[in-house]
């Protein structure tokens, strides 16, 4: 693997990793909330938000829709796709041409909505996350990792982590995802191993993530 890689890059390699799997994830509890809120529970998009500290408003399950991916507030999909365009742009070198170009068309497809007087629908959503699998295949696919794959993937599972904690994953399937977090800081260390022990769910969520992070900085510095 190719060390020569700049603090700055590694950064961008990281926040990158974190957009997509925040867009991800957040799409994935959106459309449970769509199907609940034209089913059972109007409500289900405001408890949704709450759980990102964001009040929001709508008046039905295709308007929620909207406000999710286009309204003014911080979890706001457009805006975090164009988060992952620029750190993409930043670290250009070290991302293959496919996973670029998805990331590119995964904003345009947000953006285009903000243009556009056609409804946001199902549909829109469903291409979001096919094109979110595809960089995900592509960066797995590689027979022989890069060291910049390995940046992407810690922000992938540090994301996952956060959504652990927000959501209240399972003990099990949150352990699952911090050894992860460390399995790939083990990778990423070209000087002590990162110690395991602070990266225990028997911590509070903003506990863990704190730990997380001082863990990446010394990763990124080194």
């Amino acid at each position: 693997m190719e060390h020569l890689i700049t603090a700055n890059v590694a950064t961008s390699l990281y926040w990158l990793g974190r957009y997509i799997e925040r867009i991800e994830s957040s799409l994935v509890h959106i459309i449970a909330a769509y199907d609940k809120i034209i089913d059972v529970k109007k409500d289900a998009g405001v408890e949704l938000y709450k759980k990102f500290n964001i009040d929001i408003e709508y008046t039905d399950a295709l308007d929620f829709l909207h406000v999710a991916i286009l309204g003014d507030h911080t979890a706001n999909l457009t805006t975090i796709s164009g988060f992952a365009r620029e750190n993409a742009t930043i670290s250009r070198n070290h991302i293959n041409t496919e996973i670029f170009g998805e990331i590119i068309a995964l904003h345009a497809l947000f953006q285009n909505l903000s243009k556009s007087k056609i409804d946001i629908d199902y549909k829109v959503v469903d291409n979001a996350q096919s094109l979110i699998s595809e960089i995900w295949g592509e960066l797995s696919k590689r027979k022989h990792k890069k060291f910049s794959d390995y940046f992407i993937k810690l922000g992938k599972v540090v994301e996952e982590t956060d959504f652990c904690f927000r959501f209240n994953e399972n003990e099990t399937h949150t352990n699952n995802v911090i050894n992860d977090v460390y399995t790939v800081l083990e990778i990423l260390s070209t000087g002590d191993k990162p110690d395991r022990t602070y990266l225990q769910t028997k911590m509070g969520h903003q506990e863990v993530m704190d730990a997380i992070h001082q863990q990446i900085q010394s990763v990124i510095i080194e």
